[in-house]
């Protein structure tokens, strides 16, 4: 089995829900167990279009999968809740990042591994730490709490802490 972690964020709709539904939606995908579960934290939308808080988390997965199995799984657990991809960085029912797999490190046009943006947002830095704190970035040779602690201020409204 593998270790994988993934980031999920939800504006629309009820956004707690949503991401209860896709972690149970993930955690029935085939090949997948799903593991610890952050606390939801809600933040302000970074880039994009004007729009609504995100309710953001992060989860862990034991997997048979390789990553892009996994993240197939992923695509298919947001068509199934009605994403639609219709700007970058709009608002979404749902939206579900492959963060780290094991040690990996890919390079391709439909996967790069690890995230290529997770280690500047403190909204994805935050939950990821709560389950994995010493889960190592395989380019940067940095844990997630020395990542976390690296990003300080930069996302100026990192929101607040709310309870599962």
């Amino acid at each position: 089995m593998a270790r994988a972690f993934i980031g999920l964020g939800s504006n629309l709709g009820d956004r707690r829900a949503n991401l209860e539904r896709a972690l149970a939606l993930v955690g029935a995908s085939e090949g997948v167990t799903l593991g610890a579960v952050s606390s939801f934290i809600e933040t302000d939308p970074v880039g994009g279009p004007p729009q609504g808080r995100f309710l953001n988390a992060a989860a862990e997965l034991q997997t048979t999968l390789e990553p892009r199995a996994v993240l197939a799984a992923l695509l298919d657990v947001e068509r199934r809740m009605g994403r639609l991809r219709r700007e970058r960085w709009g608002p979404r029912v749902i939206d579900l990042d492959l963060l780290l797999y094991e040690d990996r490190i890919v390079d391709d046009e439909d996967l790069v591994l690890p995230h290529p943006g997770m280690h500047r947002r403190r909204f994805v830095l935050a939950p990821l730490a709560e389950i994995a704190s010493e889960a190592v970035h395989p380019r940067l040779a940095k844990t997630v709490a020395e990542l976390l602690a690296e990003t300080g201020t930069r996302n100026p409204q990192p929101g607040r802490w709310n309870r599962r």
